[in-house]
């Protein structure tokens, strides 16, 4: 007879050969609820934005937390003391097959495409904190993973389920400020004021190499990241700032700020993406960056040039909005015609000339107002209609705004600096310069490979 310990042992040293084909073993085959039926959840991560994530969904019956630090999940392993605690999720999926209908994905961005493929594969449903993925690829593959399993899914975007983002929609559709040809977007991140920050950006990998704290599991917290010394420079938080763990303020905001644009506009991939920064390096993100994505015309829609700026970096005032007002550290613009234009400080859309909103008013509601963001999730994996970040709508998004990403690692070659970077969707590949497509991708550590 085979004991436990060794059923764990053999899985775990199979665990990337079996990983690495990622095949559907379910697909199809993920069962779906009666609206008066509990789910059992599981989540990968217990602290920080994971934290939230649970207790959103606690209306559920919490049935195992898993994270590798010990400390940053001490909060909902006292709040769920029946749940099982676990601090390798391969481990979890497995001895918890039978026992978990859906998983949340709440670990640092690294983990994201792993930690999602692993429980689709089992047929579970997934939500996925923001962005959906590190790479252009992985969002790729984790969207059609899903949808050849049949799985409920959601992206951890939770704007999208605003009354702001379908009030934006309204006015597009109302054709409020005309044709929309220019969109901007922008956010105080990584810095938050002249003396602060989130988190490092432009900085180096340090030189020294700290005691790994009791509490953290550092080896399962690399996970498929490259191997390296435990430093607190790194986390909790501040991963987001490192190549190899985040994906910068982009990854943070975007999904977040780009998902109403997207929607108005009806935007799908783009034709090309160009970026400008501050010093890159081969460690972290620049201190503050400037992306531009072009769009093509979608049915009578004209195309759209779409800016984004982080770092504190914001577009220029349009002549429609005043001196006195305020455009704010992070905000949304779309440019109409006749200099209309609509802005957001994320709290609330305003037309301008303020001439012009008092005439307009408000759009007509034209669309279904939401049931909240992780509501919506639980409604779908219960037989509801699709989640409005599903992964059929995150996933493409997601590769884009990652593209912005390639585009500033692209800077790092002499032979692709400032070099508008041509896109084909269709064949997930940049047209003009083939080096750029070395970054659509990563390469993971053994044992987490695909």
């Amino acid at each position: 007879m085979v004991s436990k310990a060794t059923n764990r042992r053999n899985f775990l040293r199979t665990a990337g050969a079996t990983a690495a084909t990622f095949t559907i073993l379910k697909a199809g085959s993920a069962r779906t609820y009666a609206a008066n039926e509990t789910l059992n959840i599981a989540s990968i991560g217990a602290g920080g934005q994971a934290a939230g994530d649970i207790q959103a969904v606690a209306s559920q019956n919490i049935v195992a937390l898993c994270d590798v630090d010990q400390d940053r999940a001490a909060g909902m392993f006292n709040r769920f003391p029946k749940a099982r605690q676990f601090k390798d999720y391969r481990v979890m999926l497995q001895e918890m097959e039978s026992q978990i209908d859906a998983v949340i994905v709440g670990t640092p961005d690294h983990h994201h495409f792993h930690a999602s493929m692993a429980a689709i594969r089992l047929g579970k449903h997934v939500y996925c904190e923001k962005p959906l993925t590190h790479s252009v690829w992985e969002a790729r593959e984790v969207t059609l993973a899903a949808r050849k399993a049949g799985v409920a899914t959601q992206m951890g975007n939770q704007a999208q389920a605003t009354e702001q983002t379908r009030i934006v929609q309204e006015f597009v559709m109302d054709n409020a400020i005309g044709q929309i040809r220019e969109a901007h977007i922008w956010t105080d991140r990584p810095s938050r004021g002249l003396f602060e920050e989130y988190w490092p950006q432009g900085v180096s990998r340090p030189a020294d190499t700290p005691e790994v704290p009791g509490t953290l599991s550092w080896d399962l917290w690399l996970g498929p990241a490259p191997e390296r010394p435990y430093h607190s420079a790194y986390l909790p938080a501040k991963w987001r700032g490192w190549w190899d763990f985040g994906t910068g303020a982009l990854g943070d905001i975007a999904c977040h700020y780009f998902d109403p644009v997207f929607r108005a506009l009806k935007l799908g991939a783009p034709t090309s993406v160009e970026a400008s920064s501050t010093r890159v390096n081969t460690e972290s993100y620049p201190v503050g960056s400037m992306i531009t994505f072009q769009f093509p015309a979608r049915g009578n829609m004209v195309p759209v040039r779409l800016v984004w700026y982080d770092g504190g970096l914001r577009p220029p005032r349009p002549v429609a909005i005043k001196d006195g007002d305020v455009m704010g550290t992070n905000g949304l613009l779309l440019i109409g015609e006749d200099d209309a234009v609509l802005m957001s400080d994320w709290n609330n859309w305003r037309m301008y000339p303020d001439e012009r909103a008092k005439q307009y008013g408000t759009p007509p509601v034209k669309l279904p107002r939401s049931a909240g963001h992780h509501q919506e999730w639980i409604d779908a994996c219960k037989g509801g209609p699709a989640a409005g970040s599903n992964f059929d709508w995150a996933g493409p998004m997601t590769e884009t705004i990652l593209l912005g990403n390639v585009a500033l690692r692209s800077q790092l070659r002499e032979d692709l600096t400032q070099t508008k970077l041509e896109w084909d969707a269709a064949k997930l590949g940049f047209t003009n310069h083939d080096a750029a497509n070395q970054f659509l991708r990563r390469e993971y550590r053994k044992g987490w490979g695909v």
